[in-house]
């Protein structure tokens, strides 16, 4: 005779709670299945398997789920509790340049610093204070930014050098993006030379070619 099992006895169990990143469940309903499968016919045996593997799957994918939406995020990023506070010395920020899915993005910006090129021989010089600190008593982080529009790496504006595309209203908000993302051509430059037309010319770059990247003695610095 088989043993009657309570589907609501079950359902308030402690073990079907939503998962969480940190918990480790799997081998917690393993072991419930595996006690309660105990004493009852071979039948009834095969239908606990099957629904304890289902479950796993579940929780396997739940757990899955909710950790993937945090990956912008360090590990144990908004933790009240302080149990990650230990390791704050050990925290370092990701750099991406690289993206994966469905293909590959390579971000090719340089990272902005006092030293960046842009618009005098000084280069960029300070553009970034702290204008609220929570080490002075704020109950946030927040920070200014000043500086040149022509700074590191950019896009010119249809209006940067045309008045009347200024005046019309063609900021970089009027670009397409796709002009600015797809497959580019990468050339060398002569480290002695500038981009001329003669350059330029010699390069040889086929017809068609959207985009092009050129490697110049900035490059190498």
């Amino acid at each position: 005779m088989e043993r009657p099992i309570s589907v609501a006895a079950l359902l308030h169990d402690e073990w079907f709670r939503l998962p969480t990143p940190e918990s480790n469940h799997s081998a917690t309903m393993l072991a419930l299945f595996t006690s309660l499968a105990k004493g009852i016919s071979e039948k009834m045996r095969v239908v606990f398997v099957l629904l304890a593997c289902t479950l796993l799957l579940i929780t396997g994918f739940l757990c899955s789920s909710v950790s993937s939406t945090n990956d912008a995020y360090p590990t144990g990023y908004g933790d009240e509790s302080g149990s990650c506070m230990s390791h704050r010395e050990g925290l370092k920020p990701l750099r991406r340049e690289i993206y994966y899915g469905g293909g590959e993005i390579i971000d090719i910006t340089h990272k902005l610093t006092p030293n960046t090129p842009g618009g005098t021989i000084e280069g960029c010089g300070e553009y970034l204070s702290l204008v609220k600190s929570m080490k002075n008593g704020s109950d946030s982080n927040a920070s200014e930014m000043k500086l040149h529009v022509h700074v590191g790496t950019h896009v010119d504006a249809p209006g940067h050098i045309y008045d009347h595309y200024y005046d019309a209203g063609f900021d970089v908000d009027s670009l397409d993006l796709r002009v600015l993302n797809g497959l580019a051509l990468v050339v060398d430059i002569p480290r002695d030379k500038n981009i001329t037309a003669e350059v330029m010319k010699a390069l040889n770059i086929p017809r068609g070619i959207k985009r092009v990247l050129f490697r110049t003695l900035n490059t190498d610095r």
